[in-house]
């Protein structure tokens, strides 16, 4: 069974930084490709990043480039973004996702990906 948990959301001033966490569970790590998408309230699900497969490509969404990093770390099958410079817009729940196929290109579509983590909720204010 996948499964996929987030953590490290929480409050952080305009500005400041937050790394969320996904850990995965259940399957092969390293054959499949991982996002991180968001949602703010009355909002579409958007996309934020993408590491492929091997953890060689990263695929950003403008808005988010230059101040969030997408990276894992294997030994513990973590998905982490690191998020920079927060402003309040960023704010929203965050979720991590996997395709159920491996390898491939990165999507940015929600519809591409078919496991999701519960959601860390990201509050960016003063």
């Amino acid at each position: 069974q996948v499964q996929l948990v987030e953590s490290g959301g929480g409050l952080v001033q305009p500005g400041g930084s937050l790394r969320l966490s996904c850990k995965v569970s259940g399957r092969t790590f390293r054959q499949h490709n991982m996002a991180w998408f968001r949602q703010a309230p009355g909002k579409e699900r958007e996309f934020v990043a993408a590491l492929s497969w091997n953890g060689y490509s990263t695929y950003y969404s403008g808005s988010v480039k230059g101040r969030f990093t997408v990276f894992r770390e294997d030994a513990d099958n973590i998905v982490y973004v690191q998020m920079n410079s927060l402003k309040p817009e960023d704010a929203a729940v965050y979720y991590c996702a996997s395709p159920e196929r491996t390898y491939g290109a990165m999507e940015d579509m929600p519809r591409y990906y078919d496991y999701w983590g519960q959601g860390t909720q990201v509050t960016v204010s003063s």
